[in-house]
């Protein structure tokens, strides 16, 4: 139980995500300095760099720029799916509970949540095989696994190209294509210190978000063979999704790349909030990169006590989730803990 005593006149820490971050300096003289041309009638050329320059992180043959994560997912799942067909991913992933239904509603596919392995976000291989094969014209059919690394609601865990590896043959021996949903793969990737086109293999598409830790304003890209990238940019457009001079928020995407290791930083944090917390009595999840998750009574008093000392953070799940990111340093972790400590939890 909290304490009643309340910090006033304090400077907010907030972590609630790793997208409120905003653009530094130089990221917006690189964006006052962008290259521009219009990229639906003639491709602009900064726009251009970016979508090479990640599809060869990723190890893919192209990929495109688009202005949401859940629109480069909505976009593979309306080029993967027949209206009707069945689609797998695990539960609590972001196509599932967080983007308002979009891929039953534009997409036109059959949500079918599977649960967790012997660990939080991991899928059983079995759960996948069984899933898959041939049915009778007359049942759901299903074509398409949908993975996520990390996954966001289970905690920011991680999946290791071993057990990718393994999801991925087994999808492909029953007859599914696969979607990865990877807006915070670079996490992933430095978390397990291996490089991003490790964590794609074997997929047909992936999703990768720029907003997210790296510190673009805005930003995904979609990526996979030249043909789906073709017809991803038909979509897109259909979406409303196509730009003019995108070069200005593409500037923003090539800093940002160039930042994927200073996320051994956030996860450093992360790993010292969650330290933090256990040691102030909290029932804490251990992080593997940037997510912190905090089992609690009662969430949503819980944030309120937060937010009432100037920390701001968000329900997951009936959970409390923290998230560091580049612009909550780790003086800022102390302090959020030093006020936490401060007030008192028992």
């Amino acid at each position: 139980m909290w304490c009643d005593r309340i910090v006033t006149n304090t400077r907010l820490i907030d972590l609630r995500s790793d997208t409120v971050t905003k653009p530094d300096e130089a990221m917006r003289v690189a964006m006052a300095r962008a290259e521009v041309g219009d990229d639906v009638l003639d491709r602009d050329p900064t726009m251009r760099r970016l979508e090479e320059r990640v599809a060869d992180l990723l190890g893919v043959d192209a990929a495109l720029w688009v202005p949401s994560g859940s629109m480069g997912n909505v976009i593979a799942l309306t080029i993967h799916l027949n209206r009707g067909e069945k689609f797998l991913a695990p539960r609590g992933a972001h196509v599932l509970d967080s983007e308002l239904g979009a891929a039953a509603w534009l997409s036109g596919g059959m949500p079918d949540p599977v649960e967790w392995g012997d660990r939080p976000g991991h899928l059983p291989v079995e759960a996948v095989r069984t899933a898959g094969g041939n049915a009778p014209y007359y049942a759901l059919r299903t074509t398409l696994l949908c993975l996520e690394n990390t996954h966001n609601a289970a905690g920011g865990v991680v999946t290791p190209p071993d057990e990718h590896a393994k999801l991925v043959a087994t999808a492909r021996d029953v007859g599914l294509r696969v979607h990865l949903d990877g807006a915070r793969l670079w996490h992933a990737s430095v978390a397990l210190e291996v490089p991003p086109a490790a964590l794609t293999v074997g997929v047909d598409t992936v999703q990768v978000c720029l907003s997210k830790g790296l510190g673009a304003p805005v930003g995904s890209l979609v990526a996979g063979s030249a043909g789906f990238v073709e017809e991803a940019r038909r979509v897109r457009k259909m979406l409303g999704g196509g730009v003019r001079q995108g070069g200005v928020l593409a500037a923003a995407g090539l800093v940002a790349l160039d930042r994927i290791t200073s996320l051994a930083s956030d996860h450093a944090n992360a790993a010292t909030l969650a330290a933090g917390l256990a040691e102030l009595g909290w029932e804490v999840d251990t992080p593997e990169t940037n997510i912190v998750l905090t089992s609690t009574p009662d969430a949503g008093a819980t944030l309120e006590r937060l937010r009432r000392v100037g920390v701001l953070a968000v329900p997951m799940l009936n959970r409390v989730r923290f998230i560091t990111h580049r612009d909550v340093s780790a003086a800022d972790v102390a302090e959020v803990l030093e006020r936490i400590g401060g007030i008192g939890w028992r």
